[in-house]
This record gives structure tokens, C-alpha cells and sequence, in this order.
């Protein structure tokens, strides 16, 4: 059983309030994702088990409403993102759709038509991905836009996109250098070699491994944790630390300052 369905659980959609309102009273209304809110916690479950939850277009639109939805609900203090099935959190482009097209520039102009990666990156409030089995290209990537990426000690992470014959779409060849540095990212880019969950975490990729059966009781324990935080004091901490981190030291301690002051007002 989840963890969150023995409670009431709020499905949600999007585009303004009235639309969040109608989708709670009649239910999930997406495609290819699950929405669901547990008081002041807001699910994101990946939903293509039968394709390892592949990324495709539609996947992407329902993110693109699901987050706007977030974007508007200051009841919501903290986003998991997980995947649904036993085989994995996701196994990256759904090569039927992105790998099939006449030209690889309009499969990368269909994927950033709407930047889902980018509008994780912005949410001002706490972001975990909860990941297990396959997590592959876009599945790394999404799970790098998040603040906090618990995974199951069986899980399995690789970015092929290299061999064959492509570069990561949704911000691979920047995010995986930023976070495990460029010697690491090099390896795994150029090779696409598989790595297990405890390489993972030596090179800093995630920050935990659980039991697959713990995961998700971790996840929500710490999700818990996050959404008691003032969402004043957690929005500019995100931004302090996102924003500082691409400027120069002084600039950035005087961005911190600044915002420690709004703070205090």
C-alpha cells in the first residue's frame, strides 16, 4: 500500500483556481502523470509503467499543467516526484516519438515548446525525486532539476544519449557537470555506461539510498520535514543558492544580503 493512500488525497489540475477546484472535485484528469496533494505535500507520479514511464510530448504537457497548477497553490510547501511500476522512475525520451522524427532540431523544439525543466528549477518551495529501478537520460535530468533525490539501492542511472549519436535535450550537458563536476560527467556523457545506486551517490549524483521498501516512507519523512519550514525563508534560500551560484563571490554575498534584510522586514 502507498504510503499516502490510507489518507484523503486531493487530485489537482490546472490553469487558475477554478480549474484546481474542478479537478479536486472530479478527480486526475491527466495522461501520462498521477497528481495528488496530501495537505500541504503535492505527488508528481510519473505514469507509463508499461514504457518505464518514458518522456514523451503528452508527458510533457501534463507536467507543464501540473506545475502551473503548483505555481498557483500556496497551500503546497514541498513537490515529490516518483514514478509509477516496479521497473523505474523513468527510462528517459520515448525514442518513438523523439527519435523518429525528419529532424532532431524539431525533436528538441517539441521538447522545449514548454521548459518543464526549467519551471522545476524555478518552484520556490522544496523539490525531492524519489527514484528507483531505471532512472535513464531525461529520468536523470528531471531528477537533477529537484533539490533532494533519495533512490533505491538497486537503482540504475545512465545518459546514452552520446552513443547514440545525440547530446542530452533537457540540460544534461550542464546540470550532471554542475553536480558531480566535469571529470565524472565526462565519463558517464561521453560513455553512457550504466552506474548502480551506490556509484550514484559516491559521485554525488543523489544524496541518499533507501530500501526500495523504505523509499517512500523516507521520502515523505523528509518531505514532512521541508514543508514545516517558513516558505519565506525556503524561497530565498533557493534563490540565494541558484542565482548566487553563477556569479561572482561578491555578487553573490550581496544577493545573500539582501535578501537576509527582506527576511528580517
Amino acid at each position: 500500500m502507498e504510503p499516502w493512500s490510507v489518507c484523503v488525497v486531493t487530485p489537482v489540475s490546472l490553469v487558475g483556481a477554478c480549474l484546481l477546484e474542478h479537478t479536486r472535485i472530479r478527480g486526475n484528469l491527466f495522461d501520462t502523470i498521477k497528481f495528488e496533494t496530501l495537505e500541504n505535500i503535492a505527488v508528481i507520479s510519473l505514469n507509463r509503467p508499461e514504457q518505464v514511464n518514458a518522456f514523451n510530448v503528452q508527458m510533457r504537457d501534463d507536467l507543464w499543467e501540473a506545475l502551473e497548477a503548483i505555481t498557483i497553490d500556496t497551500n503546497i510547501r514541498t513537490v515529490i516526484f516518483r514514478g509509477e511500476g516496479d521497473r523505474g522512475f523513468c527510462s528517459g525520451a520515448d525514442l518513438t516519438e523523439f527519435g523518429t522524427t525528419p529532424s532532431r532540431v524539431i525533436a528538441r523544439e517539441a521538447r522545449y515548446a514548454r521548459d518543464i525543466w526549467a519551471l522545476i528549477r524555478a518552484l520556490p518551495i522544496p523539490v525531492i525525486a524519489a527514484l528507483h529501478g531505471y532512472v535513464i537520460g531525461s529520468g536523470i535530468e528531471m531528477a537533477l532539476c529537484c533539490d533532494i533525490r533519495f533512490s533505491t539501492t538497486d537503482a540504475i542511472f545512465a545518459l546514452p544519449e552520446v552513443p547514440l549519436g545525440m547530446i542530452p535535450f533537457a540540460g544534461g550537458s550542464q546540470t550532471v557537470p554542475r553536480t558531480i563536476g566535469r571529470p565524472h560527467a565526462l565519463d558517464l556523457l561521453l560513455t553512457g555506461r550504466r552506474i548502480s545506486a551506490e556509484q550514484a551517490l559516491g559521485f554525488g549524483l543523489i544524496h541518499q539510498t533507501i530500501p526500495q521498501e523504505q523509499l517512500m516512507e523516507k521520502v515523505f519523512e523528509q518531505a514532512n520535514i521541508l514543508a514545516s519550514l517558513s516558505p519565506t525563508a525556503v524561497a530565498s534560500l533557493k534563490k540565494a543558492v541558484n542565482r548566487g551560484i553563477e556569479l561572482p563571490l561578491e555578487h553573490a554575498l550581496e544577493l545573500e544580503r539582501r535578501l537576509c534584510i527582506n527576511i528580517n522586514d
